[in-house]
């Protein structure tokens, strides 16, 4: 018999058997489109005709290219699909700041956001539906995991949002941080491909793009190992392991001292990156006794820190950081020679950081059942990239 606080029940869906054409790094693309092309009699160019639609224009469907024929579009349709999830809400905030909640083929939600400046418009990207890494200060992991995005699902985020940022008139996405929902370096599998396409394909430079993590230090390795200079943000929080390990529990699988070992690698890997990212608490992570040990790690690797005021959540009662006390932070840190800003708190009138959108829906669909879940999720070790006040 079911529950009354028991979600909907969502259709059972058969995995699509058609390759998706979002999910192939450029040359398995190329391969991809050329077998299909051949086998049908058609000439060359249609490959390149197709590859120009999927990276350059970001139309959502076959139908849409249409300097093709009309049965190749069909065929097309009928051998690959093209991954375009549908927006369940674009919220924009009085600041410009803009958050789409996507609603995936299986009914997941996941969340992107779009963050203007004067001099540059960023995009925050999700890597996974919600998050099993259970920070105590995060939206994202209190709304609970869901699943592994797909490569494709990735790169959709950024052609979906490049297309509203187009035509709303915020122009080009300059910067892309992979800080919405869910631990980047816990869905290697697909963020690999997904970093290898949004730069190869889709043209964003390497050193514009930022992968954000709580220390999943085999993933903080294997992408000092690749050959762009992709940056690199450490959800860092407290620079004392006893502390970081009440706030984030993966800091019992890889203390600190394994991390900046790993930051050091990543480091040396040349002219790369490293960013630190610090929510402020109030009574928690901020005494002032925290704020020159916080100097010594950027010191270390190099790192530029960002101080970011905490942004509440369901069934937490912390505070943010008094705004003095965040400016005793900055003080210390710039006096000891390390680059700091403090990041001014965008869109909160539409729930912009990572995760609030989507805890709210879940509130709404599932009641007492996702408290429920969120305490479970709570014991699993590991931490979301940047639910709490980074870029998205």
């Amino acid at each position: 018999m079911a529950n009354a606080s028991d979600p909907p029940d969502r259709p059972t869906l058969r995995p699509d058997p058609r390759p998706d054409l979002l999910s192939l790094v450029p040359e398995a693309l190329d391969h991809a489109l050329a077998e299909h092309f051949r086998s049908r009699g058609q000439p060359a160019f249609r490959a390149t005709q197709v590859r120009k639609w999927v990276y350059e224009t970001g139309v959502a469907s076959f139908q849409e290219m249409t300097n093709l024929p009309q049965e190749e579009r069909d065929a097309l349709e009928a051998a690959f699909r093209l991954e375009a999830p549908e927006p369940e809400t674009v919220s924009r905030s009085a600041d410009g700041t803009v958050k789409h909640l996507w609603r995936m083929e299986d009914g997941e939600l996941i969340e992107s956001v779009l963050i203007p400046t004067p001099e540059r418009l960023t995009l925050c990207l999700s890597s996974q539906a919600g998050c099993a890494m259970g920070c105590t200060f995060c939206a994202t992991g209190w709304g609970g995991f869901g699943r592994q995005l797909t490569t494709g699902e990735i790169v959709a985020q950024y052609r979906g949002s490049r297309a509203w940022a187009e035509a709303h008139d915020y122009g080009p996405i300059h910067n892309l941080v992979f800080m919405g929902m869910g631990e980047p370096l816990a869905n290697r599998k697909a963020v690999h491909p997904a970093l290898t396409i949004l730069n190869a394909g889709l043209g964003v430079g390497a050193r514009r793009i930022t992968v954000s993590t709580v220390g999943v230090v085999p993933g903080i390795r294997e992408l000092a190992a690749r050959p762009e200079q992709f940056g690199l943000a450490l959800s860092l929080h407290s620079p004392e392991e006893a502390l970081r390990a009440e706030l984030i529990p993966l800091e019992k699988r890889h203390p600190l001292p394994e991390i900046m070992d790993a930051l050091h690698a990543f480091r040396d890997a040349g002219g790369r990156r490293i960013t630190f990212e610090y929510t402020m608490i109030r009574d928690v992570n901020d005494a002032e006794a925290l704020a020159p040990k916080l100097a010594a790690r950027a010191r270390e690797v190099h790192a530029f820190v960002n101080l970011i005021p905490f942004n509440p959540i369901p069934d937490q009662d912390w505070l943010p950081s008094r705004p003095e006390r965040v400016e005793f932070f900055r003080r210390t840190l710039d006096a000891a020679g390390v680059s700091v800003a403090v990041r001014e708190p965008r869109g909160r009138d539409i729930d912009a950081a990572c995760g609030q959108l989507r805890a709210n829906a879940l509130v709404e669909l599932e009641g007492p059942r996702r408290k429920r879940g969120r305490a479970r999720g709570a014991k699993v070790a590991g931490a979301p990239a940047a639910g709490n006040g980074a870029e998205g």
